[in-house]
């Protein structure tokens, strides 16, 4: 099976992650993707398969050296973003792309054009994976997945290639930032590893942003409105007045680079209570430490106006993965040469977001980011390149190459 065939099948499944159901892994879906995966990796002839309770699938291309080669990783994560439905994927492949405008929908007047999103010029000529307009694609991450099994394909197909035991490691709940928490680095049995779950070509990243979750709740008096002056609370206005006493201009909407925000994600209100859902982000652990203790203060200051009614809720998700990284930087190099070994440039950037190498860092795998080749992740906008999943395969061979110093 081609890179494509794999990335094809594999949309069919429904494994869109929940926050709220506390549970590992969140969905059922994730669960029955992992338990095809695994029949998947048997089929290969793979060793040492392992599926746990919690849906993190391991497994085992052993190596084919003398050599003394150091056990490299290579993960994604099985589960799509809640932020759109990944119920009945339809995918379509846009062949050769001309540089015009692609209608996803034509019912739905779903258009993805250049105009806003100028990067697609940049795949002219390229065949590009598309949805129809209703869901979002998968891409994240399951371009990730398709690749790196198409790449331990290729290695099977040609032993002539020396390279060392070779791990791989799909996981769950990536997109709620819990795909680390139970992923057993121990048990993985890693010196270093790469997560296959950036975006755009030649992508390589080992910042990240300090990340935290804060869930702010506003408790108001409902009274009928007839008979409610100085005596009714209501705690959508108060809750308004919170939203406007933050940063305007620090929102994702106004900020790129090493810029941090605050996002407000969800709001769930009645006069009587009402609650903020809010993420804060910044590379800066500095920076994002102010921010955490602005949120309070300002929790502080309603209840200045408003006694008691004020609360919030704050938990830290993940951490810059720079500092972890740096100290065993050669994981970076071995990436770098092997995408220029792969005819791509690398760019060394940081990540507006976070990935699973990040928390495997600071639990003690060095996991820096590759990309996998899509774009507009999480919307009905996501596509993704043939040619740079093609690559992406390219560059994880080339990895295991270059750590068996083939």
């Amino acid at each position: 099976m081609t890179v494509t065939e794999r990335f094809l099948d594999f949309v069919k499944f429904d494994t869109q992650s929940d926050e709220l159901t506390n549970m590992t892994p969140s969905t059922p879906g994730q669960m029955e993707f992992a338990k095809y995966l695994k029949g998947v990796v048997e089929n290969m002839g793979l060793e040492e398969v392992s599926l746990d309770d919690n849906g993190y699938l391991f497994a085992t291309l052993p190596s084919n050296t003398d050599e003394d080669v150091p056990v490299v990783g290579f993960i994604a994560h099985m589960d799509t973003s809640p932020d759109m439905s990944g119920k009945n994927v339809k995918p379509r492949i846009v062949k050769d792309y001309d540089g015009r405008d692609i209608v996803l929908n034509e019912q739905e007047e779903v258009v993805l054009s250049p105009e806003q999103f100028p990067e697609l010029l940049g795949y002219l000529g390229q065949d590009l994976i598309v949805t129809d307009g209703t869901t979002l694609l998968g891409a994240d991450d399951k371009a990730g997945i398709a690749e790196i099994l198409s790449a331990v394909a290729y290695l099977q197909a040609h032993p002539e290639i020396k390279h060392g035991k070779v791990r791989i490691g799909f996981n769950p709940d990536e997109e709620i930032g819990l795909g680390a928490h139970k992923f057993d680095v121990e048990r993985f049995g890693c010196e270093f590893a790469y997560t296959m779950d950036g975006g755009a070509l030649g992508e390589l990243e080992y910042e990240n942003f300090n990340a935290a979750s804060a869930k702010v709740t506003i408790k108001g008096r409902n009274v009928h409105p007839g008979y409610a002056k100085h005596k009714m609370i209501n705690s959508i206005r108060v809750a308004n007045n919170f939203i406007t006493m933050l940063p305007r201009w620090e929102t994702p909407e106004h900020t790129e680079g090493y810029e941090g925000f605050y996002h407000l994600v969800g709001i769930n209100g009645t006069v009587e209570e009402t609650t903020l859902s809010y993420i804060i982000r910044d590379h800066d652990r500095d920076r994002f430490e102010r921010r955490k203790r602005e949120i309070e203060h300002l929790v502080n200051k309603t209840n200045s106006e408003f006694p008691g009614c004020c609360s919030v809720e704050i938990k830290d998700q993940y951490y810059n993965m720079r500092e972890k990284i740096e100290p065993v930087i050669q994981v970076i190099e071995i990436a770098e040469q092997a995408m220029r070994d792969a005819g791509v440039t690398p760019k060394v950037q940081p990540i507006r977001g976070g990935t699973d190498g990040a928390q495997l860092s600071f639990k003690g795998l060095p996991c820096p980011n590759i990309f996998a080749g899509g774009e507009n992740f999480h919307g009905r906008y996501e596509y993704v390149s043939i040619q740079s999943m093609e690559k992406a395969t390219d560059v994880i061979v080339n990895i295991c190459k270059i750590v068996a110093g083939a």
